[in-house]
């Protein structure tokens, strides 16, 4: 069941990065294969068949990773990970593994974060590293067995009331609580109750819209955009349960965190590092903690930083969030294209087409090794996006697949799609 390649054989994996430590593959392995501590889910080599029984309820696809491995990783090593390792050569790690296990239940601080990171799309595309001059993230500091309790201070619908999408910006304090975050980080929200089988419901992941000192600076707080979701993708009515929970609460209600997590979707600390940022609906929630990061710092009259670029979709103004703050940002500071694909005052656009309308501009920046590029937002938007890149760098005399794969290793395109 495990053989591959000569040398080398199949191990299933959980990856930390993405895994929300909602408990339901080791629920349903059947063969006791699955294990946790306070830090990481882990599969034991010796036991999995690779039957798939914990794929499919997995709500974020960190159960879906496979390596190929001369020795395989012990439980022991696994529970200790930050992220997942990469593919082994023959003949690697054939000595037995260095430490001594972790012990269930025992949660240790991050460590560094290692140069390599986790494969975050298929291995011909490049393996997805942070941007070289990040800072240092913090992961895994709450699980669900021992969450930070955080107070609602603010929740401002952003949308336009007639706005078919409900679209609210939630500030929580954290009181006295160290709750380290970057911008493009997540935190897992944990809605209260049960769901149909009497279980408590499964932890949901929402970017964080504020930047690393906080909503505002001084204050232990953090800021979320969340979209009330009221009908599936096909357009069947359902009420998602952690969205309606986040939009309907009121100043003073208490919210259950869990996490950080992410450790690659880093912004640029350097001086001079130029930031696309791509997006559609709740997508902007990390580009408006990168963009707040860079307004606050250009205030205070540091100009260190380098182009900032916005690409950002919505059916209409009045569903885009922070549509107005961003219009009364100076171009000097922020270029931004909106796109807007049911607005009748203008011609229909989506975001890959103003992609396309500033090809001049992006090919410099791609092949600009001090420009990074964020795409976040839903999952249709990917491919258009990619299709437009293709576009500017053939018009360019470049290849996109080539292009992509050097910016996934050299940590300068990050995407997070849904």
């Amino acid at each position: 069941m495990h053989g591959t390649t000569t040398g080398l054989r199949r191990q299933h994996l959980i990856d930390p990065e993405v895994c929300i430590r909602c408990n339901t593959c080791e629920e349903v392995c059947g063969v006791r294969a699955i294990s946790h501590n306070g830090v990481n889910y882990v599969v034991d080599f010796a036991l999995c068949n690779f039957c798939g029984d914990c794929l499919p309820p997995c709500p974020t696809g960190a159960i879906d990773n496979y390596r190929q491995v001369a020795r395989p990783w012990t439980v022991a090593e696994q529970l200790g990970w930050e992220t997942l390792p990469p593919d082994q050569a023959p003949g690697e790690r054939e000595a037995a593994p260095p430490g001594e296990p972790v012990a269930a239940g025992e949660a240790a601080l991050p460590a560094e974060v290692a140069t390599i990171t986790a494969v975050a799309t298929a291995a011909e595309e490049g393996r997805a590293v942070p941007p070289w001059s990040a800072a240092h993230p913090y992961v895994n500091l709450y699980a669900p067995d021992r969450p930070v309790t955080a107070t609602v201070s603010g929740n401002l619908r952003l949308t336009e009331p007639g706005a078919s999408s409900d679209i609210h910006h939630i500030v929580l304090d954290l009181g006295i609580t160290a709750l380290p975050l970057l911008e493009g980080q997540s935190i897992g929200v944990l809605p209260p109750g049960l769901d149909a089988d009497g279980r408590p419901h499964r932890v949901r992941l929402y970017s964080v819209a504020s930047p690393r000192e906080g909503e505002r600076p001084g204050k232990n707080n953090l800021a979320l955009t969340v979209k009330r979701v009221t009908e599936d993708h096909d357009g069947r009515p359902v009420r998602g349960v952690a969205s309606n929970y986040l939009c309907d609460l009121a100043k003073g209600d208490t919210v259950r965190l869990i996490g950080p997590y992410g450790t690659t979707y880093l912004m640029p600390n350097h001086p001079g590092a130029h930031v696309v940022m791509i997006c559609t609906g709740t997508g902007a929630a990390p580009m408006r903690a990168m963009t707040e990061r860079r307004r606050r710092k250009w205030a205070r009259g540091d100009g260190s930083g380098g182009r900032l670029m916005l690409f950002f979709g919505a059916r209409t103004p009045g569903e885009l969030p922070y549509f107005g703050p961003l219009t009364r940002l100076p171009r000097d500071f922020i270029d931004v294209e909106f796109a807007f694909s049911r607005d009748t005052a203008r011609p229909k656009a989506y975001v890959q087409d103003r992609l396309r309308a500033r090809a001049g501009d992006l090919a410099g920046l791609l092949a600009d090794d001090n420009a990074y590029f964020y795409l976040c937002g839903h999952k249709r938007m990917e491919e258009g996006v990619e299709a437009a890149f293709a576009a500017i760098c053939e018009g360019a005399g470049l290849n996109w697949r080539e292009v992509k794969v050097e910016l996934r290793r050299s940590g300068r395109y990050h995407v997070e799609t849904y």
